[in-house]
This record gives structure tokens, sequence and C-alpha cells, in this order.
């Protein structure tokens, strides 16, 4: 079953964090996720959240997603981007 990586990230360090965004791209790809949404202007309907990066990758399944997060070639830029940004960050389920 499909599964989506969905995060809600606030940039501290625009200019490292760049960095991570290169690097994770190549590591999600290598996991055979995709970008469906990364980045964007974000318009709240309703609610109190209001988060100021959004990202949402695909994934064959939530296993895949989970094998990336916690992979090697992922753990150099997942220390960037703690380094440089505060995540919320989980895996879901398509239906």
């Amino acid at each position: 079953m499909v599964a989506y990586l969905v995060a809600s990230i606030d940039v501290l360090d625009p200019e490292r964090y760049e960095g991570y965004k290169s690097a994770a791209s190549a590591s999600i790809a290598a996991h055979g996720g995709k970008y469906l949404v990364r980045g964007g202007e974000i318009v709240r309907l309703e609610g109190r959240w209001h988060p100021k990066r959004f990202v949402v990758v695909e994934f064959p399944s939530s296993e895949q997603a989970k094998k990336w997060w916690e992979s090697v070639d992922y753990a150099g830029p997942k220390r960037l981007r703690q380094s440089s940004a505060e995540t919320d960050m989980f895996i879901v389920e398509g239906v």
C-alpha cells in the first residue's frame, strides 16, 4: 500500500537547509520516493496549525519510507536537516 511521508518544517538556517534539499532528493529517489509537495504557498482554511514549509513524499509502502528514514544514505542529510530546521514528520498509509 502506498504511503506518504508528511513533514512540516520551520527552516532556521536557510543556507544550510539548501544543502539538505539537494542531498535529501537523491536519497529519496534511491528509495523509490517521489515528491508530491515541496514548499510552495500554504493557504490555511481552518484551524490553528500554520506550517511554514510543507512537504509530502510518496513511497511505495510504509516500510519503504521507514527504510529510507533509517538508511545510511539519509543519515548525513538527516543530521543537516535536524541542525538547520525544526521538523514534525510522520508517515501515513494511503487508501
